[in-house]
């Protein structure tokens, strides 16, 4: 660590701290994560999946994993530095963003979630926070819950900030894969359009209900392996009708209402991958897509027949190889188990600069009804000050039963049916995180350290 010059800390987590460094010897700025951990060998800090996962990547659009450290004990993380994450960027806004500035950043998230998907990971933590920007370019950053998508389930019940928490994950299936990024990027894409979040829940009993009231609740024939999931924890979906994207974000081109409703599927084989959404026609003026292509980027895809959960993952393991799958991954996977493999030599220091790129990366550039009952805050443009508050429509306050500023009462809702919660056991994000929970007949409130 003596050869880097420590600036100023720019975040601060549960795990560990992000500090702006520069290069003594090239003098380039980057980003130093200091966990607060102890670490007692070498071998156990490079099992860590954040590790494991980085180790893999080289795109333009993941963040760039240079060193990691290891002196006295204490493990550090040797970051490409880049200047805010996109929640700063949305909560300094004084109006909304433009749709072909949208456009560009989702386009570029797509891009990275693909080279991600195909190198056999799944971030499970996408949230504004986690996507770093400068200038015009934006990376994928914090693997800290990735994991493998040939892993074997069970899999981690609480993963991910609960407003871009995908259904499944919330009513604790103990199998998902990739389709939870692409819930995560619906959700994510809607927030850029509007600067308010799309599924503010409070809990996730709450979380469920804000789905419900903007998609409508599922029905048997849309994901019955969700009201089978369900079942199993006792809860019962609210009756709710669903309101068209249209009437909650107002202003944007039918072809960006289509993707992120297309993300934003309760059934997760219903959902694009990632580069069907690079093939999706609100990408068009971004790159020249093929005829053919564009027919196969058309979102809408017919149910499948009703049927048992295998069917359902079959479905889905073809489009996701190795995803929701509880049998053991083959040699034939398209997605190679990575390893962890590291020089016998190596004691202190493991840089990542120079690390081998497998001929895949090749091959990949290749291949690259009724009147609303709940609306997301401020649908109508944005309110100033986002980081001190985030503002609720009228009809959201009848649902939610919450208090504005003014502190007039409104009627109550009936609540949701209580249900089973999981527990925090994931990794933080250390590029300044938000609160997890909202605070009780209070305005939302995102906290950003540094």
């Amino acid at each position: 660590m003596e050869r880097y010059k420590v600036i100023k800390e720019v975040g601060n987590g549960t795990f560990g701290s992000v500090w702006r460094a520069i290069s003594k010897q090239s003098g380039e700025v980057v980003a130093i994560k200091k966990m607060k951990k102890k670490y007692y060998s070498w071998e156990e800090c490079i099992n860590l999946r954040e590790v494991k996962s980085l180790r893999k990547m080289n795109h333009p659009n993941v963040v760039k994993l240079k060193e990691v450290i290891r002196e006295n004990d204490i493990l550090y993380f040797v970051f490409e530095y880049m200047e805010c994450n996109l929640y700063q960027l949305m909560k300094d806004r004084g109006k909304l963003f433009s749709e072909a500035e949208v456009r560009n950043w989702c386009f570029q998230v797509f891009q990275g979630l693909a080279y991600i998907h195909q190198r056999g990971y799944f971030h499970r933590d996408l949230k504004p926070e986690n996507l770093l920007v400068s200038k015009d370019i934006i990376k994928i950053a914090d693997f800290g819950l990735a994991r493998e998508i040939n892993s074997q389930p069970p899999f981690t019940e609480y993963v991910s900030t609960r407003w871009y928490r995908a259904p499944e994950v919330l009513l604790q299936s103990p199998t998902y894969g990739p389709p939870v990024d692409m819930w995560a990027m619906g959700a994510i894409m809607a927030e850029l359009l509007t600067l308010r979040p799309l599924f503010p829940g409070s809990s996730e009993a709450d979380e469920i209900y804000k789905i419900c009231c903007v998609i409508g609740s599922p029905t048997k024939s849309e994901w019955s392996e969700g009201l089978e999931l369900a079942s199993a924890i006792n809860y019962q979906f609210p009756q709710v009708a669903g309101v068209h994207l249209s009437a909650l974000i107002p202003g944007i081109s039918d072809d960006a209402l289509d993707l992120i409703i297309s993300l934003c599927s309760w059934n997760p084989c219903k959902r694009p991958t990632a580069l069907e959404a690079l093939q999706h026609s609100f990408f068009q003026s971004c790159f020249y897509v093929p005829p053919s292509l564009r027919t196969k980027a058309a979102i809408a895809r017919t149910p499948p027949s009703a049927g048992t959960r295998g069917s359902l993952e079959q479905n889905c393991g073809r489009r996701y190889p190795g995803s929701l799958s509880n049998s053991k991954p083959t040699n034939s996977s398209s997605y190679a188990k990575p390893q962890a493999s590291v020089g016998a030599g190596v004691q202190r220091k493991l840089d990542m600069s120079n690390q081998d790129v497998t001929k895949n990366d090749k091959n990949l550039k290749n291949s690259v009804k009724q009147q609303p009952r709940y609306r997301p805050p401020g649908t109508n443009g944005p309110t100033g000050n986002l980081e001190k508050t985030r503002g609720v429509s009228d009809a959201a306050e009848k649902l939610s039963n919450m208090t504005v500023g003014s502190g007039r009462p409104l009627a109550k809702a009936s609540a949701p049916p209580p249900m089973k919660a999981g527990g925090w056991h994931g990794q933080p994000n250390m590029f300044l995180g938000r609160s997890q929970e909202a605070i009780p007949r209070r305005p939302y409130i995102r906290k950003v350290a540094g």
